[in-house]
């Protein structure tokens, strides 16, 4: 297979939406991890830490040299994902022409896998709006983000960003909607990654079935906790 019809023919592009999948996974599990470091401010675990952990560890991911150089390739996974989905969901459109006399229902396949293209564009939607809320001021305008002092330097108060963002209701429920069409995707979206990079393996299928559940339903509460605990003032 040339470089080329990595991009344009159906193999090459569910290859690169497999690749770029596993990558994504990847990400998610570091960026879930750093989510929970709110929860340090429990209770049961240190109430005077007051977003300390969680924005030492945001702040380690911004001025991290290494970490800012992988983020251009997480961009670029993002994009490649989102390009070759919609292309590959328009390329399945366009050879079903036609569709079936009586649909088929979960008899042919989950709703979720026949609605990855729908599911996708609302996460597009939600990435948009995180981006908006979170990426943007702590990379380039710092709006609402207040300096804290460190041994080595200064460092934004994400976790105080955090906490005027979730104030608002509509906010949350953009974030669930987001979390709910995540979740789905992810159901389908695991298990397929590997199946396109050549799993095939019946007792491995069935393993990657069951881990990719308990993936998507543990990363999924994790971001979903996020802005119910915010809102909730569970972390302060």
């Amino acid at each position: 297979m040339t470089f080329a019809q990595m991009f344009t023919s159906s193999i090459g592009r569910k290859l690169v939406m497999g690749l770029t999948g596993l990558f994504l996974v990847t990400f998610l599990i570091v960026h879930a991890g750093i989510n929970a470091c709110i929860f340090a401010d429990l209770s049961i675990f240190n109430p005077e830490d007051n977003g300390d952990m969680f924005n030492r560890a945001a702040h380690f991911m911004g001025s991290t040299v290494l970490i800012r150089i992988m983020e251009i390739g997480l961009f670029a996974g993002f994009i490649l994902h989102i390009i070759q989905g919609y292309m590959l969901e328009a390329q399945n459109r366009a050879a079903r022409g036609v569709g079936y006399a009586k649909p088929m229902g979960n008899n042919g396949s989950k709703w979720y896998s026949r609605s990855m293209g729908l599911l996708g564009t609302l996460i597009l939607l939600f990435l948009i709006l995180h981006l908006t809320h979170f990426w943007v001021p702590a990379r380039f305008t710092h709006a609402g983000l207040e300096p804290l002092p460190t041994a080595t330097g200064m460092m934004h108060d994400m976790f105080g960003l955090m906490k005027i963002t979730f104030s608002e209701l509509w906010v949350v429920i953009a974030y669930l909607l987001g979390v709910f069409s995540l979740f789905w995707h992810l159901m389908h979206g695991f298990q397929s990654a590997f199946r396109t990079v050549g799993v095939h393996n019946n007792k491995f299928l069935k393993l990657l079935a069951s881990a990719g559940v308990w993936y998507s339903v543990i990363i999924c509460l994790l971001f979903a906790a996020m802005p119910v605990a915010m809102y909730l003032k569970w972390v302060e």
